[in-house]
């Protein structure tokens, strides 16, 4: 407050446990800027004094400053956590008056001994950016200010309670929604189906549930405006619980397609078909068995994904089916070709052996006969 007036002396301060300041202290002086204009410094004794004799004492400087005040200042210690938040709450309760509601001054937060780094995700921040990060106002002011200027242009007096009352359902409502949202989201990252069963494990599911169920009324609790029966939260589990047992039945129904597709594609080994002519066997059998996928009843609303990912499994298979069907083929008929030329040669050769043998015996046959001829002369 000293601060304020300029001044490094003014308002006492103390060092002690003892509190300094009783009550409302007052200090007149006049405004930086404008003559006609003097700032009126009221600085209050500090909040939970042990020494207070009565509880409402805090109640009722902390009302009459805001309803004196055009800004108020709200100190505190060290850190913007949630006791502070909430010792601040718990002054600002009570029964709202329509009366003064049109009063409630501007705020500003200080902090004294602050020892923290101000660094946020890794980035240096500022001490206005770590407020508004602390405070997340979001929407709430925004629909506070939409309630009273339809209060206004309908001609009645704008009602801090009544606007409170439509303020939780609006807040309370998007807090269900945006807490759903994170459980069904968290849900999905969450469950990891087991490659044998094509599933989850029952026990698995239900132990990400309850994580997913315990993150999801932690954002709630925070995003939650005065639940106070709790009706907004009970909506909530009520609709989680919807979700999970959904996640229930898909799961079931994944194990019971998974299973079945096994059962009978156990004879559908991959070596088998690796072999001249394997790959049309091999698409026979594959057809074969999605028929009878599909002509089996009660399989439930994820069978046609089931099936997909199943044939999707298998494009490998079937790819390296082909090109090994493919490249033995192409050898058998090369093998076949290189057969049939070695046999022509062969016979080719046999032919040639019989015509020069059988010149071989025609000569000699001539030179016989000419040798007979001779001897008779």
């Amino acid at each position: 407050m000293n601060r304020l007036a300029g001044k490094t002396t003014g308002f006492p301060l103390g060092s002690t446990i003892q509190s300094e300041t009783k009550g409302i202290w007052m200090w007149c002086v006049p405004h930086p800027r404008r003559d006609d204009v003097t700032l009126v410094l009221l600085d209050t004794e500090g909040l939970g004094d042990v020494e207070k004799e009565d509880e409402k004492n805090d109640t009722w400087i902390f009302a009459l400053v805001i309803l004196l005040s055009s800004t108020l200042v709200y100190n505190s210690m060290r850190t913007i956590d949630h006791q502070a938040l909430r010792n601040l709450h718990e002054e600002g309760e009570g029964e709202a008056s329509a009366d003064y509601a049109q009063f409630l001054p501007s705020f500003v937060w200080t902090m004294r001994d602050f020892t923290l780094d101000l660094l946020f995700d890794g980035r240096r921040i500022t001490p206005d950016e770590y407020l508004e990060k602390s405070l997340k106002i979001q929407s709430v002011l925004g629909n506070l200010a939409v309630m009273y200027v339809d209060a206004i242009r309908s001609e009645s007096v704008p009602c801090l309670e009544n606007a409170v009352a439509a303020l939780s359902k609006i807040e309370n409502s998007a807090a269900v929604e945006e807490s759903c949202a994170l459980y069904r989201r968290l849900l999905g990252e969450r469950v990891v189906p087991d490659p044998k069963i094509g599933a989850v494990g029952e026990k698995d599911l239900s132990g990400v549930h309850d994580e997913c169920l315990q993150e999801a009324l932690g954002l709630f609790k925070t995003n939650s405006f005065k639940d106070e029966d709790e009706r907004y939260q009970k909506d909530l589990i009520e609709q989680i619980k919807e979700v999970y047992h959904g996640k229930c039945s898909e799961n079931a129904e994944l194990f019971l397609c998974n299973s079945l597709l096994q059962r009978l594609s156990e004879k559908l080994g991959h070596a088998s078909y690796l072999r001249p002519g394997g790959y049309a066997d091999y698409r026979i059998q594959l057809d074969s068995i999605v028929q009878t996928y599909r002509a089996t009843p009660g399989k439930g609303v994820q069978a046609d994904q089931v099936l997909e990912a199943f044939l999707k499994d298998r494009e490998e298979n079937i790819r390296d089916i082909r090109r090994t069907d493919k490249v033995l083929t192409q050898r058998m008929h090369l093998l076949k070709e290189d057969k049939t030329r070695a046999d022509r040669q062969r016979y080719e050769a046999e032919a040639e052996a019989a015509q020069r043998e059988k010149k071989v015996m025609e000569r000699r046959l001539g030179e016989l006969r000419a040798r007979g001829v001779h001897t008779e002369h």
